[in-house]
């Protein structure tokens, strides 16, 4: 892993979040909470995951064609976030789906993958 990748992510996350300084809710409340988590988690997606998935989290990235099955359409996923967490963290072969989907515990932290858990609830399609 390169040593910038951290930083990089991080000047990415404050410049994301520079124009929202000021219009969220207290701290302490939930929702703000949850907001901030899926805003952290669209950014760890964009860096890792929007070359599949798309950048909408669709299924249509750049590197979909490349594939089959080709990527899921994370908008349209009705799995519970336990098995959204246990597919980021150890890949598509480890639940029998796609082999291509690696497995990021290695490269994410707990956090980001909560975080990219909480986006990817956040752009469901009802």
């Amino acid at each position: 892993m390169s040593s910038w990748r951290p930083y990089a992510l991080l000047l990415t996350w404050v410049a994301a979040t520079w124009s929202w300084a000021g219009s969220e809710a207290p701290a302490d409340n939930a929702s703000a909470a949850t907001d901030y988590a899926a805003r952290r988690g669209s950014i760890v997606f964009q860096y890792y995951c929007a070359i599949c998935h798309g950048v909408d989290a669709d299924g249509q990235g750049r590197a979909a064609k490349l594939y089959e099955p080709k990527p899921a359409n994370l908008k349209l996923s009705r799995v519970n976030d336990a098995y959204r967490l246990l597919i980021i963290r150890r890949g598509g072969a480890h639940v029998g789906r796609s082999e291509f989907m690696p497995a990021w515990q290695p490269t994410l932290t707990d956090a980001e993958t909560d975080d990219v858990v909480a986006y990817l609830r956040s752009v469901l399609v009802q």
